[in-house]
């Protein structure tokens, strides 16, 4: 059985590719957001969060034999965890890297992690459009408070996210509740709709929308500012599906 860390958006096709070449397949994920899952008799999924203990439970209950991460670029918590479980019950570990959008020379500003984003966003005293999420609001609204700098946030319609932006004290009117990837052109209507000066965001990779951002803020006259992704370890990395697929095969076979 593949246990299939999901959260991306291949997250869908890479269980399906898997269960097409023969695997059996558990996916996981943090939430219960709909997937592109199709009804294969072979593929099955949970969701809930997973610490290292629950994990390691996982794996041992599921009898879990190659451990396949495909969170998100960012989400770095559960990328650690998976690497250090598979490590200890001596499974293969294989990592799914969506490739950047961005690159340094590309004209956004770049911050090493949410406070210096903050920090850098707020400065310019322009209304600020927050793209990243809900868990991470805690700096951009205390910025936003000592500027008297407006904050905009966008995060996903559910009730942990709301609740998020209602404990950090977002103004309602603030909190834009909807699912992306966005289109240019909402895009270009929100920042309008707001007066934004300032969008701050992660390079989630083109799937997740980051170029019609981009361009929505060059339309705009938008600076935006990136958080850089956490590093990656290049070994057991993929970003081609069939690379993928290849080294599962192969790897299977040889202890078959």
């Amino acid at each position: 059985m593949i246990l299939l860390i999901g959260g991306a958006g291949e997250t869908g096709v890479l269980a399906n590719a898997l269960v097409s070449a023969g695997f059996f397949v558990l996916v996981s994920t943090a939430t219960d957001a709909p997937l592109s899952l199709g009804s294969h008799p072979n593929l099955s999924r949970r969701s809930g969060p997973l610490d290292r203990e629950s994990l390691s439970r996982l794996i041992l209950e599921r009898e879990i034999t190659v451990l396949i991460d495909a969170s998100h670029p960012y989400a770095s918590v559960i990328t650690n965890h998976a690497r250090k479980v598979a490590k200890e019950h001596r499974i293969p570990y294989f990592r799914w890297y969506r490739p950047a959008a961005l690159h340094d020379s590309d004209e956004v500003i770049w911050a090493q992690d949410h406070a210096d984003a903050a920090r850098i966003a707020f400065s310019f005293g322009q209304p600020v459009l927050l793209t990243t999420g809900s868990r991470n609001l805690k700096p951009y609204a205390e910025e936003s408070r000592r500027t008297g700098t407006s904050v905009v946030v966008r995060v996903l319609d559910r009730p942990d996210s709301l609740e998020a932006c209602l404990q950090a004290g977002i103004p309602p009117n603030n909190v834009i509740a909807a699912t992306g990837p966005f289109s240019l052109e909402q895009n270009v209507t929100t920042i309008r709709e707001f007066g934004i000066g300032v969008i701050v965001t992660k390079d989630s990779g083109t799937i997740g929308g980051v170029p019609e951002k981009i361009e929505a803020a060059r339309q705009e006259r938008c600076r935006v500012v990136v958080i850089r992704r956490p590093d990656e370890e290049s070994s057991a990395s993929y970003s081609d599906l069939t690379e993928l697929l290849q080294a599962v095969n192969q790897l299977t076979k040889s202890f078959s």
